[in-house]
């Protein structure tokens, strides 16, 4: 693989020369041109000579809201204070994974014969960044260590986690869930009556109802059961994490990679065991670095215990497995598109069929989910697929209320097993937060402290930019026509607040729910028109800036929505607001119905806000 090998040239000469590509590419026996399709890909290689110091600010959502402007241009002027772009160059970037240290940079440094390394700075005011690049900067040019800002993001104490402090002193042996099914492997014969074996994981991965948590929420047992029953008719499968994140407030995974990396590990163990695959990769993205730290010495920790390796506790079977860094781009967080990436083309996604748990990784079988879905594995297995489906809030009051007589049986049965949130933007403490699936999006948020500075809700975005924002009264105007029936019976208007974040009640009601949670405040002296435009487009900006350009739809279209969206923002814009809403419409009409993938689907969705909810037509 070269990807690994153009990062060792990187690392020890800071960025990518010609003679260094051309005798790699003689080394490989590969034409130089297959390098650099992919150098000229992925933003996380350099073609030029680094300064001593990047400084990478986030431009999304969280670090907008919370003086991200502000906090580049208080930077630009401390890089221009310590020799300018030379030695210190400040630069916009998409969404780094820190939304609840807003506002937050990434500062590399770079030194020739050394690999780069990283400090973040993060929830600080916009003075302390400045202050903070200063001390960083004069440290590092002048040759001295640059310490690390350790902030504790995560409370201890997860669910997740059945070996943890929470479990108690009578907590089992790391891993048990995985032994206990190579048990099961080896009392029933070996590998060839592995299927019935691992029958039992699937059953109480049906009985729990654990959903993907990547977006799409397909059951678990019925992705695992097809990898299963297509690795039978193939010579090889493999299991991948999708540990991408890149998506504006989604930063759950990060703090599950640092904090529980053997529950990723040992459930993609169990899902090899379960479907046969001998091979798998744990992506993370490049900006993460503590955690490929973590994941990587959690896998070799993993090998010592013989859990991974060529005969993984005692079953005969090999499983061999490694941590990916992705070369950058949100759309890697697609399954195709990060396929792509590990067999080391351009990261874009692929037309449908076949589809990946048949045709994927090598064009074999595939097992891949979200960092969480795996996670919750090993739980579920030592403590029983009823325990977690039953942690859910499956007769809350709303729930209750919206029950009719003539419901059919539910597509996404309510209140199923426990979730994981990241809460950002306007609230008093963002963060990560372990809950019941059903939990109100109130009761979310004062778990977050509340509003911040007691200011009141304007809107909540309830899947990053992709879902667009929700005003924080609902009316049945606000949902889609087909959904308007399912509005609670008797009422004209909703607290956004009573809502419950769950899959079954959002697809209800023909919204998005993702993982990735954003308050926006109504603010004293700022029109609602005004500030959610202001966000809007900056959302638009991110999937203009992230898209891969493969389809015209995406590409152009992106482009067009945030110029009518800086229209709207001009003197003259709220004039001319119905023909630019009616661009608006055609546009989200032809990148929903022609886009290759969920980002040309959904880019559309801030822009769309707009009118959907006659943003651009309130006054407070």
């Amino acid at each position: 693989m070269f990807i690994p090998r153009l990062r060792e040239i990187q690392d020890r000469v800071g960025w990518l020369p010609r003679e260094e590509l051309e005798a790699l590419a003689a080394r490989l026996d590969v034409p130089l041109s297959r390098l650099h399709e992919v150098i000229s890909f992925f933003p996380h290689f350099r073609r030029q000579p680094p300064p001593d110091l990047t400084v990478r600010v986030c431009r999304d959502q969280a670090c907008h809201l919370r003086g991200a402007v502000e906090c580049t241009a208080a930077l630009e002027a401390v890089a221009a204070e310590l020799g300018g772009e030379r030695r210190v160059k400040v630069e916009g970037v998409s969404c780094l994974g820190r939304c609840d240290g807003a506002p937050a940079a990434l500062v590399e440094l770079h030194r020739a014969g050394a690999a780069d390394e990283s400090r973040i700075i993060e929830k600080r005011s916009v003075g302390d960044c400045a202050n903070r690049l200063r001390d960083i900067a004069r440290a590092h040019l002048g040759g001295q260590p640059v310490p690390h800002d350790h902030v504790d993001h995560a409370p201890l104490g997860w669910k997740i986690d059945p070996y943890g402090e929470q479990a108690g002193a009578d907590a089992p042996a790391p891993y048990s869930a995985a032994m206990a099914l190579a048990a099961k492997i080896r009392e029933s014969g070996g590998l060839s009556a592995r299927k019935a074996a691992g029958q039992y994981v699937l059953d109480e991965l049906r009985t729990a109802d654990l959903r993907g948590m990547g977006g799409a929420g397909r059951p678990a047992f019925t992705k695992w059961g097809e990898v299963r029953d297509e690795t039978e008719r193939a010579d090889q499968a493999y299991v991948v994490c999708n540990g991408d994140e890149s998506e504006p407030s989604t930063f759950k995974d990060r703090e599950l990679f640092l904090r529980a990396p053997h529950l990723i590990v040992e459930g993609m163990v169990t899902g090899a065991l379960v479907v046969g695959a001998t091979r798998g990769y744990v992506y993370i993205r490049h900006e993460y670095h503590d955690q490929i730290h973590a994941v990587e010495a959690e896998i070799e920790r993993a090998r010592a215990l013989g859990v991974v390796g060529p005969n993984v506790l005692g079953t005969g079977q090999a499983f061999e497995l490694e941590a990916f860094t992705s070369p950058g781009g949100y759309v890697c967080g697609e399954q195709s598109a990060l396929i792509e990436a590990i067999e080391e083309h351009r990261s874009e996604p692929r037309n449908r069929p076949p589809v990946i748990e048949a045709n994927g990784l090598f064009n074999c079988p595939t097992l891949l989910n979200n960092v969480e879905t795996f996670a919750w594995v090993p739980a579920i297995l030592l403590k029983g697929g009823v325990w977690y489906r039953d942690s859910g809030v499956a007769e809350s009051a709303w729930y209750l209320a919206k029950r009719r007589p003539d419901d059919k049986p539910d597509r996404w049965p309510r209140g199923r097993g426990l979730r994981f949130f990241s809460l950002c933007g306007d609230v008093a403490k963002p963060g990560v937060f372990e809950v019941p699936a059903g939990i109100t999006i109130g009761e979310l948020i004062d778990m977050a402290g509340g509003m911040r500075d007691g200011l009141p809700l304007l809107a909540f975005m309830p899947s990053g930019p992709s879902g667009g924002f929700l005003p924080a009264r609902l009316t049945p105007a606000d949902l889609p026509p087909k959904r308007r029936a399912r509005f609670p019976a008797g009422r004209t208007e909703i607290d956004l607040r009573e809502i419950p974040l769950d899959k079954a009640e959002f697809d209800d009601l023909g919204l998005m729910l993702g993982a990735g949670l954003l308050a926006v405040a109504a603010v004293p002296g700022v029109s609602a028109a005004e500030r959610i435009l202001d966000i809007a487009v900056n959302a638009t900006r991110f999937f203009r800036n992230e898209t891969c350009g493969k389809c015209v739809p995406c590409r152009v279209g992106t482009q067009k929505l945030v110029l009518i969206g800086e229209r709207l923002q001009s003197p003259t814009g709220l004039r001319e607001r119905e023909s630019l809403f009616a661009t608006v419409r055609e546009l989200q009409l032809a990148m929903e119905q022609t886009s290759i993938c969920g980002l040309g689907t959904s880019a559309s969705k801030p822009m769309a806000s707009l009118y959907e909810h006659d943003w651009a037509g309130a006054s407070t």
